[in-house]
């Protein structure tokens, strides 16, 4: 089969911390050389894709701002045109608070009077604030956003709690699912995938460590789906899962597997 896009996955596919991961780079190389075109795409929502741009730009890759989306971007764009006047409650750090005000929302440190509480990855998040989050989220009228699914992600030295983790303590307290979570392997960043792909789903693949949303995001989008073992996934998770990728690499250094239609 002869493939025209490949949606990458970021953190424990192409980098872990700000390292390349083995082969990599090269697997990227050989992407472009048989004419197919990369888009990373990362759950992370704290950095805007220029930040991406400069981190993968140090560890040896070659890409531009309108090659990468992320949890941020999307999460930015649905409440720029969802929620364009609300004042919004945020748990999640200063990069994706600088995102959505540079779009003009409004985001207030008072959870009486939000309209949005939006739920993100905060390595300051205390007990404090999840009991403003409760709070605010009393009122039914109140929507409740996630970035991202992501409980686990893999940072520079071991893997780390991820917005997931602080998304599923909210559930835990209040009893409310979230009314949308935009990352990975959700709606919102499936179209805007397709938003920068020209591409019938069908020519594409997705490559990631993560079966709960690469895998899924590929599966639910109608791509080839590609798990690397560089990641989150070990075996033991792989054999026990409902969710089962069309090629398994030790890394995106196998590339070539998939492009030459090697199962």
């Amino acid at each position: 089969m002869e493939y025209r896009g490949a949606v990458l996955d970021v953190d424990g596919t192409v980098v872990r911390g700000d390292e390349p991961i083995p082969g990599a780079p090269d697997g990227v190389r050989r992407l472009r050389s048989a004419g197919v075109e990369p888009l990373f795409v990362s759950n992370n929502p704290s950095k805007a894709p220029p930040a991406y741009v400069r981190r993968l730009s140090r560890a040896g890759y070659d890409v531009d701002v309108d090659h990468v989306v992320t949890a941020g971007t999307v999460s930015t764009a649905y409440l720029e045109r969802h929620h364009p006047d609300d004042s919004i409650y945020l748990v999640g750090e200063t990069g994706l608070a600088r995102q959505l005000r540079e779009v003009g929302l409004s985001l207030s440190s008072d959870p009486s009077v939000a309209d949005v509480v939006v739920v993100s990855l905060d390595r300051e998040f205390d007990y404090e604030e999840l009991c403003a989050v409760q709070w605010a989220l009393e009122d039914d009228d109140v929507r409740f956003y996630g970035t991202d699914p992501d409980v686990v992600i893999p940072a520079a030295e071991r893997n780390v709690p991820g917005s997931g983790a602080l998304i599923n303590a909210v559930v835990d307290v209040t009893g409310r699912q979230p009314d949308a979570v935009f990352g990975k392997p959700n709606e919102p960043t499936r179209r805007a995938i397709f938003e920068r792909f020209d591409y019938d789903p069908g020519d594409c693949f997705v490559v990631g460590d993560r079966l709960d949303t690469d895998i899924a995001l590929g599966n639910e989008a109608g791509m080839t789906t590609v798990l690397v073992r560089t990641g989150v996934t070990d075996a033991e998770a792989l054999a026990n899962a409902e969710i089962q990728p069309d090629y398994v690499l030790d890394s995106l250094a196998g590339i070539d597997r998939v492009l030459d239609g090697d199962s």
